[in-house]
């Protein structure tokens, strides 16, 4: 039910009213709708959305906006600034290997080794702001995904050039260590924080400190992969769905819910799924300028234990997808609480979305290598003498 229903600490004055943007086909979760319940008798809470990802989270339901007249730091949690980010390749598709690329995409598994701080400084970061984790991917449902467009449905809408078949990457990542620095200073602030206020001003302050780290670790993520597979990037669209912003004197969060006051969102598949481009339509206020950020999950993680992967083979089958794309996850519990059954349908949520005219899709996107964790220091070991042979050849000239 979430931890503030659990402690009791949150106060409770009366209902808000709720919107609900999902269908009875949209697989949503008792749990979910209870703290969605919870959420809006809050003290302050002024109005809340809801989307057809929802689903029961720690702290409140995510899949969600919250209007509030104050600070509510759980509502967003440790991950501040996640969102997701989608980049096209200059690389045609004949003449890429899945095979080689998921090994090349080892990279991602360890530090960034390039110079942090001048691309921090450019993000008005100060220069060494937990600069080891930035370019790093994370745990969880983060990945960097490399894809290809099928459908385009809008093609007048895009800002880029996307016709079938295009190479893209897509991040989804966040702040890593600097989230949680943020949020551990804050979480036991059950009551709210009130933003004019000299501590939820230092929040607001480090919150969106971390929002532009965010935001600057896709960017270094898709690069480092970029880099990897000999490619030049473009960046097509960039939304966090992990924040709170300041709306007509209040306060709006959103949990695992992007911002649609932009010209398009991406909307997340699992990693057997369509992914989508969406334009925003806009014009219903009680959606508070928010769509859904993906799919949501079906089951929490720890269900999935024993759901699938109970045996070798049935943990090799989920390295591959039916699109016969691969998936590079050699975390075997990760593995499995990740599974593309653990998620709702996207096309689902995508339904509803429009049923709602809240969104039209622009173009589908099409998983071909997921990359999630990988572990190989014999990889690792082998860039490092390179890079040591190298730097000896040139020392004899």
């Amino acid at each position: 039910m979430g931890t503030f229903q659990k402690d009791g600490d949150a106060p409770l004055t009366g209902a808000a009213a709720i919107q609900r943007f999902y269908s009875d086909a949209s697989w949503i979760e008792g749990a979910a709708e209870d703290q969605l319940t919870y959420v809006a008798n809050m003290t302050g809470v002024e109005a809340v959305a809801a989307f057809p990802d929802l689903h029961p989270g720690k702290y409140g339901p995510v899949g969600t906006a919250i209007l509030a007249d104050r600070i509510y730091p759980q509502f967003i949690g440790n991950d501040i600034g996640c969102g997701m980010s989608l980049f096209v390749l200059d690389l045609p598709r004949r003449k890429l290997r899945l095979d080689k690329a998921a090994g090349k995409l080892r990279v991602l598994e360890g530090a960034w080794d390039g110079d942090t701080s001048h691309r921090l400084k450019a993000a008005d970061l100060p220069t060494e702001l937990h600069a080891s984790a930035l370019g790093t991917i994370g745990g969880g449902n983060h990945f960097c995904e490399l894809q290809t467009t099928g459908t385009v449905f809008d093609k007048g809408a895009l800002t880029a050039d996307l016709t079938s078949g295009t190479l893209l990457l897509f991040v989804h990542s966040g702040s890593r260590s600097l989230g949680m620095s943020v949020f551990s200073g804050v979480q036991h602030r059950f009551e709210g924080m009130d933003p004019g206020a000299a501590e939820g001003q230092t929040y607001l302050e480090a919150h969106d400190q971390a929002v532009r780290w965010a935001s600057l670790n896709r960017q270094l993520i898709a690069q480092r992969a970029a880099q990897a597979l000999g490619s030049d990037l473009q960046l097509v669209v960039d939304v966090p769905h992990n924040l709170v912003e300041a709306r007509r004197g209040s306060v709006l969060h959103r949990k695992g819910a992007a911002k649609a006051d932009l010209p398009l969102v991406p909307l997340a598949g699992s990693r057997d799924a369509l992914s989508y481009l969406l334009k925003p339509i806009g014009g219903k206020a009680e959606s508070l300028g928010t769509l859904a950020h993906g799919c949501g999950r079906k089951y929490d993680r720890r269900s999935m234990t024993g759901r699938v992967g109970a045996t070798r083979s049935d943990r090799d089958s989920l390295c591959r997808t039916s699109f016969g794309g691969f998936v590079v996850c050699e975390d075997r519990q990760l593995l499995i609480e990740e599974a593309p059954a653990a998620y709702k349908d996207s096309a689902q949520v995508l339904k509803d979305l429009q049923a709602f005219a809240l969104a039209e899709p622009v173009v589908s996107l099409k998983p071909l290598l997921t990359f999630k964790k990988a572990v190989n220091e014999d990889y690792d070991m082998a860039r490092r003498d390179k890079r040591r042979r190298l730097s000896e050849r040139r020392a004899r000239r």
